[in-house]
């Protein structure tokens, strides 16, 4: 803006105190806006909700406003961090939502009323950081049913930054490799009889566990203790670095065990959306000398922006 404009021409943004007053005038800015949903977009892939379409015979609940009201959640909850300046480890594990009436009664949360975004205390460790919104869990799923295949990749590339390979090539599908012997009903059980085909089993033993651990959540978000054919869940699993997890309360308790990993993914994807560019291995002891000092700032979300910004990337 004008005001940026000006301090610039005088030079007065290579002082530390100014640049800092002009960042933190500008996150407050309305222009700010656009920040909150292009970065959810680009880190979060939240763009993508727009190409769900869960199956309207499965779930008649599912309609646009339910949609908008999502992608509206996961907006609304990162401004708060933001304006508010709290730990980035509430994106893993936070005891508020922010909520409307139509997401409350989505995820049976009573005593939220009328379309205002609102902060809601969480009594439900389930439902708790990005994993237990609605906006997450449905573009992660298909039509017709959850996906633990896409879910686990999903966590492991945003929260883990530790994307599992591609696919090696003419690797059948799930309904593929199924498609000679009796299929079973629920859908861990189908993944397991899909890992004995040996090119599949390497990855999905590193996938499928995350996955499993969020299955209580349905495509679009419902809690819910039974699957489809009314048998109980089997969340149980084992991560790659041999930790137990039953259940989403567990893996984000998992995530948070190594908070400076999710710090420097974070720090990572925000620095790609201010330099336009992938992080480079010689960006790396920049990344690291922010995340040090996030950590010793309480995991501030101030402390990664101005990390950034203060960067000689940047």
């Amino acid at each position: 803006d004008a005001e940026l404009l000006a301090v610039a021409a005088k030079g007065d943004l290579t002082k530390p105190a100014v640049l800092r007053a002009q960042t933190e005038r500008l996150l407050k800015h309305p222009k700010a806006r656009a920040f909150t949903e292009d970065f959810t977009g680009q880190w979060l892939a939240l763009r993508n909700i727009e190409f769900t379409t869960p199956d309207a015979r499965l779930y008649p609940e599912f309609d646009e406003l339910l949609q908008v009201s999502m992608v509206q959640e996961t907006h609304a909850f990162f401004d708060e961090l933001l304006e508010k300046d709290l730990s980035v480890l509430n994106f893993v594990e936070s005891d508020f939502a922010m909520l409307n009436e139509k997401l409350a009664t989505h995820y049976g949360i009573p005593g939220v009323y009328g379309p205002r975004f609102r902060k809601v205390k969480l009594t439900d460790p389930n439902r708790r950081g990005l994993l237990g919104q609605g906006s997450i869990l449905a573009m992660t799923s298909v039509a017709t049913r959850t996906s633990p295949v896409y879910r686990g990749k999903y966590v492991l590339s945003t929260f883990l930054n530790t994307p599992p390979p591609a696919p090696p090539p003419n690797v059948p599908s799930l309904e593929e490799s199924n498609k000679d012997v009796k299929v079973p009903k629920t859908v861990r059980a189908q993944l397991e009889l899909h890992r004995k085909n040996e090119p599949c089993a390497t990855c999905h033993r590193v996938i499928d566990p995350i996955g499993f651990a969020l299955e209580n959540f349905d495509s679009v978000g419902n809690w819910r203790d039974k699957g489809p054919d009314g048998a109980p869940l089997d969340t149980a699993g084992t991560l790659v670095d041999g930790t137990q997890v039953n259940g989403p309360a567990a893996l984000r308790q998992a995530i948070l065990s190594r908070p400076n990993a999710f710090a420097t993914i974070l720090a990572e994807r925000m620095m790609t959306y201010a330099l336009g560019r992938k992080v480079e291995p010689s960006d790396m002891p920049v990344v690291r000398r922010i995340v040090k000092n996030v950590a010793q700032n309480d995991y501030k979300l101030s402390s990664v922006v101005m990390g950034i910004v203060e960067s000689a990337p940047f």
